[in-house]
């Protein structure tokens, strides 16, 4: 039977014929596309002729497009719905390409006539597109290591398998802890829960064939316990446990699996002329140094622990008022913020959500793209890797643009979090091609699904990710969609997710679940009114983990990372009743792989440029103001990687923001 996986596909735009593709499929197929790449990379050093940008790099954007077709849904189907098969190739083939890339890099031949082309640059009359290109080629090959010889050439090839090994390791260890660990509730341990929790929590018991509802580390199931569950100690263990993931003892620990990556990242840095892997890695991101990194999260730390301090005394207090003794714990301060936010604000969340519906938010998501951009969206029926995925045909002005896959719930076949990812991204060399998106969440699952107002929040920031892959206008795939600065990369995600707050898309879209009727005035008034509480916490708990990531890498590698860890937190002051995001066993961004690795900080930096964006909207009195979106369209969301990112920013603001914008919109200045 032919490969599917190596064979064209004659799907609807292309698009992996999930159907016909078997786990076994993977092995071979990745075995003959490395080799194909391979020769492919051969063919160009083999190349006697003068290096010029076409036979060059050129043919190195045209390169493994059988690799990209391979790896494409491979890895969608091992992130979002994982088996024992699937997670045993992981770990095959996490060394193996690693070991390919680092072979390709590492090849002296092939940086050679890079450097020819690089030298030459001046005499190519290449076009500012190219000049960036080769510009990021010679740069990648060189950071990866593409200058060194001899011993050090080699350490660099074992440090970046063993990196992939360990980091796919990391990962499997939590997506393990995730899936195994479930607490029966009995009917008592329903007490305080809304319906909508009450029906989550009985789904999943189903799921894990339990007797009876269950909480699970589902993070769509957790917190709404945490917020609503009137029973402590019931709170105490779900968070203990949700706390404690990758830190467990036994094969799915991740404590020295974190102490060794750091180590070998230190080492890598150290290999190619610096001090630390976080100067390494944030040479080439718009902070620029680690220096500037803490200033900002300094200049954000301090306002954010005074307001989490303050909030805290008053929920000690409410503790007490209900005759609980102790301190204010971790396990409390949703509970008791949730009763705040309902005096203060008169705001129940089990009142909220019914006016969140799931596909009603993405028919919001959708009408505020098409108002903005002039995009449509149309349901695709084509066989996905999953029954909950759903496609849509993604058009301007009759033309296709791209396919838009949405994969909303949680299961335990899934990792945690929320995500996108270009299947295929936008390009037009070595011929034009159109991206196929994907939108990864975690919702519970449930008929109707609901949403809180902090999963719809979700959903547009995964959807504004989208649009920065769908709208890119670029000629080269490198350099196409989100293929930015990681400290930019999150400005059009967390941009879109303003939309969600404009009166208007909530007046039209939040809808009652039961009589179809607009959420009432006063309620919308309540939830906007209440958009920044508890935004001590949420700050407090970011930044936190920000710092800890940025300490980890700067300086000489911790021998014990969680004693490290708790010695930076005791430094800052930490609220004692609060805590990191992402404690450090089970901190995916970064130890699953480089990408946030000394740079978590990124999605702060990135809020900076998008409360200033969008207040350019707000100044011109309307969020669908069609020539500032023509704008942001034409100088962030189409031109990926093509110029420096603090030029494009530039050109859409007329300047570069400063951190005011930022404390104000999240309530931390006036």
């Amino acid at each position: 039977m032919t490969n599917m996986l190596l064979a064209e596909w004659t799907t609807p735009f292309g698009i992996a014929p999930f159907d016909l593709i078997a786990d076994a499929d993977f092995a071979p197929a990745l075995d003959v596309a490395l080799a194909e790449h391979d020769a492919e990379i051969d063919a160009i050093t083999a190349d006697t002729g003068a290096a010029s940008f076409d036979s060059v790099i050129g043919a190195l954007e045209s390169a493994g497009q059988a690799l990209d077709k391979v790896l494409s849904v491979f890895f969608t189907v091992a992130g979002a719905d994982s088996n024992p098969a699937r997670e045993a190739l992981q770990r095959e083939f996490s060394p193996k390409l690693a070991q390919h890339f680092s072979r390709m890099t590492a090849n002296k031949a092939l940086f050679a006539r890079i450097e020819a082309v690089w030298s030459a640059r001046d005499q190519l009359d290449l076009n500012a597109e190219q000049e960036r290109v080769l510009m990021l080629t010679r740069r990648g090959f060189v950071r990866a290591g593409a200058a060194l010889t001899g011993e050090q050439d080699k350490r660099m090839a074992e440090i970046k398998s063993r990196l992939a090994e360990l980091g796919t390791e990391f990962t499997q260890n939590v997506l393990a802890d995730e899936r195994s660990w479930f607490m029966e509730l009995g009917e008592e341990g329903l007490e305080g829960l809304p319906d909508f929790v009450v029906e989550t929590a009985r789904a999943a018991g189903e799921e894990k064939e339990a007797n009876g509802p269950v909480v699970t580390l589902s993070r769509s199931l957790i917190v709404p316990f945490l917020q609503f569950s009137s029973k402590r100690d019931l709170r105490q263990k779900a968070f203990e446990a949700w706390a404690a993931r990758g830190a467990n003892g036994g094969a799915t620990d991740n404590r020295e699996i974190c102490a060794e990556i750091l180590a070998l990242r230190h080492e890598r840095a150290q290999l190619l002329g610096y001090e630390s892997f976080a100067d390494y890695k944030l040479e080439t991101e718009m902070a620029g140094t680690p220096a500037a990194v803490r200033q900002l999260l300094n200049d954000v730390w301090e306002p954010a622990k005074a307001q989490a301090n303050a909030d805290a005394e008053v929920l000690a207090g409410m503790m007490a008022d209900d005759g609980v003794n102790g301190d204010l714990a971790p396990w409390d301060w949703r509970y008791y913020a949730d009763k705040r936010r309902a005096i203060e604000h008169d705001l129940d969340e089990a009142e909220v959500k019914p006016y969140f519906q799931l596909d009603r938010m993405i028919e919001a998501s959708f009408a505020c793209a098409n108002r903005l951009f002039g995009l449509e969206f149309a349901p695709l029926e084509v066989p996905l890797y999953h029954a909950d995925c759903r496609a849509w045909d993604v058009t301007r002005n009759g033309k296709h643009v791209a396919v838009f896959i949405g994969d909303y719930f949680a299961r335990g076949s899934k990792r945690s979090g929320a995500w996108c990812s270009a299947m295929r991204a936008q390009a037009k060399f070595p011929e034009v091609q159109a991206p196929v998106v994907i939108n990864v969440c975690n919702f519970a699952k449930a008929s109707p699904a609901l949403l809180s107002y902090d999963d719809a929040r979700t959903l547009f920031h995964e959807f504004g990710h989208a649009l920065h892959q769908m709208l890119s206008d670029v000629t080269y795939e490198s350099i196409s969609g989100t293929s930015v600065a990681r400290d930019f990369v999150e400005l059009p995600s967390q941009l879109y997710e303003h939309w969600l707050d404009v009166p208007e898309v909530l007046a039209e879209f939040a809808t009652h679940v039961e009589t179809g009727e607009a959420m009432p005035k006063a309620l919308l008034d309540k939830v906007l009114g209440a958009a920044t509480f508890d935004m001590g916490f949420q700050t407090v708990e970011y930044v936190a983990s920000a710092m800890v990531d940025l300490a980890f890498h700067e300086g000489a590698p911790p021998a014990d990372p969680m004693q490290r860890q708790g010695a930076i937190l005791a430094e800052m002051g930490m609220p004692e009743a609060i805590t990191m995001r992402h404690a450090t066993p089970h901190f995916a961004h970064v130890f699953a792989g480089d990408g946030y690795s000394s740079g978590y900080y990124s999605y702060m930096w990135s809020e900076v440029m998008d409360a200033d964006a969008f207040a350019a909207f707000e100044e011109k009195g309307d969020a669908f103001d069609a020539e500032l979106a023509q704008a942001l369209e034409e100088n962030i969301l189409s031109t990926g990687g093509s110029k420096d990112a603090a030029e494009l920013y530039t050109a859409f603001r007329g300047r570069m923001p400063g951190v005011d914008a930022l404390l104000k919109g999240r309530g931390l200045q006036a």
